[in-house]
Order: C-alpha cells, then structure tokens, then sequence
C-alpha cells in the first residue's frame, strides 16, 4: 500500500454531518460510519485532529436564537460541540481508537482544557484530538477554530468534511451547470466569491499558507482517498 500524503491533518466536521438524515441530534449510524473511516486513516500512522461543531444542537445564528444575546448563544453554540466531541471520542473507543477531547472552555469534571503542548503531545502518541467549544469566544464559527487548531497544531492541511463533494462555480442545487473545481487557490476563490469558509478562517489559512481541502464525508471511502493524496474533492491553495 502507498503511504499516506499527509503526516497531521486537521479535520473539520460540521455539526449537521453528525444528523444523517434525522432533523436534529447525532444519528448513530452516521457517527459509527464516520468514525470506521477515521479509524483507517488513524491505523496509517496519520496524526488526527478533529475540530467539530454544533449546529445539529444549537447553532448561535439558527432561528431558535432570535431574540438571544448573539455572545449568549453563541456560546450555547460551544456547549453543543463539547456535547458532539464526546460522542464522537465514545465511538471512537468502541473501534479501538484512543481520543481526547480538549475543550477551549474550562469544564474540567467533563473534559481537559485545551493546552498546545498536551495536545502536541497526545497527537505525536498517535491518539486522535478532538478539539471542542471552538475557540472559546463568541462571534467566531468553529471554521476559524478549525483554522486557528491547524495552524497551531502545525497541520498539513485542514480537512473541510461536509454534504457537498467539492467546492463549485456555483449552487449545484441551483445551478445545474455548476462545475467542480478540483484544484483553485485562494485569490481565485475570493475574486469569484466563492464561500468555501467564513472570510476569518479562510483569511487565516491563506496567512499561514494552509491548503484546505473540501469533500464530502457522506461519500464511502472519501477521507481515505484524500488523505492518500488520490483526486477527491476540491484543494484550495496558495
């Protein structure tokens, strides 16, 4: 087998990945299947981390927090993803795979606080970090936590697992002519508008020149050909 393309990598996961086809929640058919293909890429010898969100539980700018002081829930927001990070971690055991979840909020009975160095540490042991509580400030999305880890961590590339295979030239659900990118930078994605993360975490990736590659975890196999360097999905890249 050829060795992977990649030695640390930071995966993001939304938070509406975790759903399957549920309205809301973590549908465990879909957090079992994801965690299997992160087990392969882990077994590699690959250091993972994981940054996830929350948007299945609560999301701060969602409708149902109308009303709402925009820091209030935003970090409601936060809690959510701790919520997920620890079901995700809890499958990971049922697989053989040693996690830890390092929260950005300081709640220590439940999970470790973030800390760079132990984090450092338990990803060059080989065990899979989930980062949680994003960045632990409001007004921020876990997309610029993910971007803010993977610079930290010194990532390879951050890993954007979503619904959609790849980031086109359009809405592919609006525009049928719609194409797929396989490979563009970023000065060609903000000149054509193309919202691949919120602008603070795109912005950061492209500072720290941190390639980010979009593809879609609902499709079989498709961590394991990216991390392998195969043609999946789209990289964005200096």
């Amino acid at each position: 087998m050829s060795k992977p393309a990649y030695k640390r990598v930071l995966l993001k996961l939304s938070g509406e990945a975790l759903m399957g086809d549920d309205a809301y929640g973590i549908n465990r058919a879909t957090i079992e299947r994801m965690v299997a293909d992160v087990a392969e890429v882990a077994k590699l010898g690959v250091e993972l981390a994981v940054v996830i969100g929350g948007g299945n539980i609560f999301r701060g700018v969602a409708p149902g927090a109308q009303g709402m002081d925009r820091a209030t829930a935003d970090y409601m927001g936060m809690l959510a993803t701790v919520m997920n990070a620890l079901a995700l971690a809890d499958a990971m055991r049922h697989v053989g795979v040693v996690a830890r979840v390092m929260s950005a909020i300081g709640i220590e009975q439940v999970v470790e606080p973030y800390v760079r160095p132990k984090a450092l540490q338990y990803l060059e042991e080989g065990k899979v970090v989930v980062f949680a509580a994003g960045t632990g400030n409001p007004f921020f999305t876990t997309d610029t936590a993910a971007a803010l880890r993977g610079s930290e961590v010194s990532a390879e590339i951050v890993l954007k697992a979503t619904k959609v295979d790849g980031v086109y030239s359009a809405d592919p659900k609006k525009d049928p002519d719609a194409t797929l990118y396989d490979t563009i930078s970023f000065d060609e994605a903000i000149a054509k508008q193309l919202q691949v993360m919120d602008a603070t975490a795109f912005a950061l990736c492209r500072d720290q020149k941190l390639p980010i590659k979009v593809f879609s975890i609902t499709k079989p196999g498709a961590l394991m050909r990216v991390i392998m360097g195969e043609n999946e999905g789209t990289l964005v890249h200096v």
